[in-house]
C-alpha cells in the first residue's frame, strides 16, 4: 500500500519551500532596485544609465490621468474600473432542501492611460493589470432584488430555482491614490517616460512603500520555510512509520510461514510414524493422533474449523482466523470466514 499521507506531506513541504525561496528571491530583487526619490531626476537617470541592462526602479506618487473614467454608481473618478453583475438564487438540491448559489452575469473592465505624479514629474504606467499587489477599491456594491413576473417566477420554480436578485459591484483605482511602483523605466518614441513590466525582475504596484514590501516578503519567506520544515518532519515520520509497519508485517508473515511449515512437517512425521508402526494402537491413541493432524497452524492447540472465502483453504480455528487478513497458505485476501462442523 502506497503511503499517500506521507508523500502528500513531503510534496507540500517541497511546494512551500519553493514558495519561500521565490519570496526570498523577490525580497532580494526589491533590495537591489534603484530608488528614485523625485520623478524629475528620472530623465537624467535614464540618460546616464547603461543602455544594455534594463533600469529597474521604484517610484512613489499619486495616480492621475488626463481623461479619467467617471463611475456611474459611485460618482468617483478613476483610471481602472471593473464592473460585475452576479445573479443570486436558491437552488433545489437532491436532498429536498434549498441552497444558495450564484452565477456571474456580467464582467466589464475599463482602463485609460494614466500616470504617477509626485509634484516634480510624471511617469506613465503600462500594463498595470498584470502587476503584483494591485488592489482595486470597492466603490459601490448594490443588491437589486428580483422583480420577475409571476409567470417567469413559476417557470423558475418548476426548474428548481428561486431568483433572489442581482448584486452589482464596482471596483476602481481612484485618481489621487498614493502608490509605490517597482518596474522597468524606459522612454517611448515621443520621449515620455513610462514604467512597465521588466523581462526579468519584479513588477509591483502597491499602496505600501518599498521597505514595507521587502519586510512583508521576508516575513512570508520565513513562514513558508517554517511550514515546509513542519511538513517535512511530519512526512518523514509518516513514511518511517509506514516502513516500520511494512517490515513488521513481513516479519510476522515470515514467522507465520515458519510455523505453518513446521506444523506441516510435524504432521507428515506423525503420519509416517503411524504408517510404519506394526503394532496395533489403542483407540484413544488413534483419536489423539488424528486430532494432532487437524490442529490449527496458528495456535497449534485447537482443531481447525474455519474455511476462508474465496480461496477455500481450511487450516485455522475460528479464534485465530479473526486476526488474519490473508490466508496463511496462499496469501490471498480473506473476504469471509465460514465456520465448519465435522459431526
Amino acid at each position: 500500500m502506497i503511503p499517500w499521507s506521507g508523500l502528500g506531506c513531503c510534496a507540500s513541504a517541497a511546494a512551500l519551500w519553493l514558495l519561500g525561496r521565490s519570496s526570498g528571491r523577490d525580497a532580494d530583487a526589491l533590495r537591489s532596485v534603484t530608488r528614485v526619490n523625485q520623478l524629475k531626476d528620472l530623465a537624467i537617470l535614464l540618460d546616464t544609465a547603461c543602455k544594455v541592462v534594463p533600469l529597474v526602479i521604484t517610484v512613489t506618487g499619486r495616480v492621475g490621468a488626463e481623461t479619467p473614467i467617471n463611475c456611474e454608481q459611485s460618482g468617483l473618478r478613476g483610471v481602472i474600473v471593473e464592473e460585475t453583475a452576479e445573479q443570486h438564487f436558491l437552488k433545489h438540491n437532491d436532498a429536498g432542501s434549498w441552497i444558495q448559489d450564484s452565477a456571474m452575469m456580467l464582467s466589464l473592465s475599463k482602463e485609460v492611460p494614466w500616470f504617477l505624479d509626485d509634484g516634480t514629474g510624471r511617469v506613465y504606467v503600462v500594463g498595470a493589470r498584470g502587476a503584483t499587489g494591485l488592489v482595486l477599491t470597492v466603490a459601490s456594491e448594490v443588491f437589486e432584488e428580483s422583480g420577475r413576473s409571476l409567470v417567469r417566477g413559476t417557470l423558475d420554480y418548476l426548474q428548481g430555482l428561486k431568483m433572489l436578485g442581482v448584486k452589482r459591484t464596482e471596483r476602481i483605482l481612484p485618481t489621487g491614490t498614493a502608490l509605490t511602483i517597482v518596474g522597468e523605466a524606459a522612454k517611448d518614441d515621443v520621449g515620455k517616460i513610462r514604467i512597465q513590466r521588466p523581462e526579468k525582475g519584479p513588477f509591483y504596484i502597491s499602496p505600501k512603500n518599498i521597505d514595507q514590501l521587502i519586510a512583508n516578503l521576508g516575513k512570508w519567506a520565513r513562514w513558508y520555510k517554517i511550514a515546509s520544515t513542519g511538513f517535512t518532519v511530519v512526512g518523514i515520520f509518516l513514511l518511517a512509520k509506514h516502513a516500520l509497519q511494512h517490515v513488521l508485517e513481513k516479519r510476522r508473515r515470515w514467522e507465520l510461514q515458519k510455523r505453518v511449515l513446521a506444523a506441516a512437517a510435524a504432521q507428515q512425521a506423525r503420519k509416517s510414524e503411524g504408517m510404519n508402526q506394526e503394532s496395533e494402537k489403542e483407540p484413544d491413541n488413534a483419536k489423539k493422533e488424528n486430532l494432532a493432524l487437524d490442529i490449527c497452524v496458528i495456535c497449534l492447540e485447537q482443531e481447525y474449523n474455519a474455511v476462508f472465502v474465496p480461496c477455500g483453504h481450511m487450516c485455522c480455528c475460528t479464534t485465530c482466523s479473526v486476526h488474519l487478513m490473508s490466508c496463511p497458505l496462499c496469501r490471498k485476501r480473506i473476504d469471509q470466514v465460514v465456520k465448519t462442523f465435522r459431526h
